[in-house]
């Protein structure tokens, strides 16, 4: 005569397997939403941080002075969100030139967020996303040229 299994807790332990199969990539993925999140509100306060240093340089201050200023504001807006700016990756351009009335600056933030939890160890790059954000600032019509050159 065969013997009945016992298949009484099966349940519980085929849960318990599903639902680890299933959170681990959640649970990564909602990771990595996060952290892309958080660099995107990062480079969007680090560009619009940076423009209007650029604008509001004091009078006397180069153009040099003013690129520096902008350049700190972005790394300080960046640093607010736990990544480290670079210099290669903040630009700033003039339209049609440097803090001269009626000009514009325009802002651009290039940046990669590395995937989370991906070791070095496993050779070449680490997959990243690449984060961009833009910010255009008016000098003004009827405001007084700045810097010397």
């Amino acid at each position: 005569m065969p013997r009945a299994t016992d298949e009484r807790g099966s349940a519980v332990v085929e849960f318990s397997w599903l639902a680890l199969v299933l959170l681990i990539p959640l649970v990564y993925l909602m990771l990595g939403v996060f952290e892309v999140q958080r660099a995107s509100y990062g480079a969007t306060a680090a560009t619009r941080a940076a423009g209007r240093a650029f604008i509001i340089v004091p009078a006397g201050l180069s153009e040099d002075d003013a690129r520096s200023r902008a350049y700190e504001a972005a790394r300080l807006a960046m640093k607010d969100q736990g990544i480290e700016l670079r210099p290669e990756e903040l630009s700033i351009s003039c339209t049609p030139a440097c803090l001269e009335p009626g000009s514009t600056v325009t802002v651009r933030l290039d940046t990669q967020v590395p995937l989370p939890l991906i070791p070095d160890a496993l050779g070449g790059e680490r997959p990243a996303v690449r984060i961009t954000a833009s910010h255009i600032e008016s000098y003004g019509d009827y405001r007084e040229a700045k810097g010397d050159g």
